[in-house]
């Protein structure tokens, strides 16, 4: 599997807290990376900084073997990396199309028509096509989350953070959530999925990795992670890890 992202020991810190320390991490190109942890644990830090909305204030980022830790946000499109946001916030003034068709054009600086066709087949694709010419603002939760997703997409990302995308949402819209992020990691993109809930990451990911207190204590496949003493004990629980492990099987 050829490397799509490295982290070389990368550290964040916020004033007096540390959020990442030494983290260092490869990912697979086409992999599913679910990257779990106890609330506070720094799980959110990656997808922030490696897309530059916190940058790295130690340690190096490269994306197929370019360093993109310096690279600003519009930048770091450009070379395919996107994310969505667990509180999204659409441009609510904007119709569902104008939403993803301004994130088009963001990372790739086309026509507008070229970034309208590429909105609408995205559009299509989460199943937005019928309410493309409504307001953003008029979306339900859930399908602000689609809509969140199709502007993602339309950044044609090769890495793509997904921050909590089921939050809030019902079992129902959770699964079709679910099997959404399914098609996307079909497509081939490279996922990252930040999240707190189990069943998410399971259902998911091929691989799991584990923050505690921003540093690295477990990476494997998720029956491994859900077996490992250290992530029970800082993040699970034994009777959620037996729940889990049954799961992962």
């Amino acid at each position: 599997m050829a490397e799509m992202l490295r982290l070389e020991s990368v550290s964040r810190r916020f004033g007096g807290l540390q959020a990442l320390v030494d983290l260092s991490l490869s990912i697979g190109e086409g992999e599913g990376l679910g990257l779990i942890g106890p609330n506070g644990a720094g799980q959110t830090t990656p997808g922030n900084g490696i897309p530059r909305a916190h940058p790295a204030s130690r340690g190096g980022v490269l994306c197929e073997a370019r360093d993109i830790t310096r690279l600003r946000a519009c930048q770091a499109a450009r070379v395919g990396l996107a994310r969505t946001f667990r509180v999204v916030q659409p441009f609510r003034e904007l119709s569902v199309l104008g939403n993803v068709r301004a994130a088009a054009r963001f990372s790739s600086g086309g026509s507008m028509r070229e970034a309208r066709r590429v909105a609408e087949e995205k559009l299509a694709f989460v199943g937005l096509a019928e309410r493309s010419a409504l307001p953003a603002a008029s979306l339900t939760l859930a399908m602000r989350k689609r809509l969140e997703l199709a502007k993602a997409l339309a950044m044609h990302p090769k890495l793509l953070f997904l921050a909590e995308v089921n939050a809030g949402l019902n079992s129902a819209e959770a699964e079709q959530a679910m099997e959404l992020i399914r098609k996307i990691a079909g497509s081939g993109v490279t996922i990252v999925l930040i999240e707190h809930l189990m069943k998410v990451v399971l259902s998911v990911s091929t691989r799991v990795i584990v923050l505690h207190n921003g540093a690295l204590v477990a990476d494997g496949t998720p029956a491994q992670v859900v077996a490992d003493p250290h992530v029970v004990e800082a993040f699970l629980g034994k009777k959620y890890a037996q729940r889990a492990a049954e799961t992962a099987q």
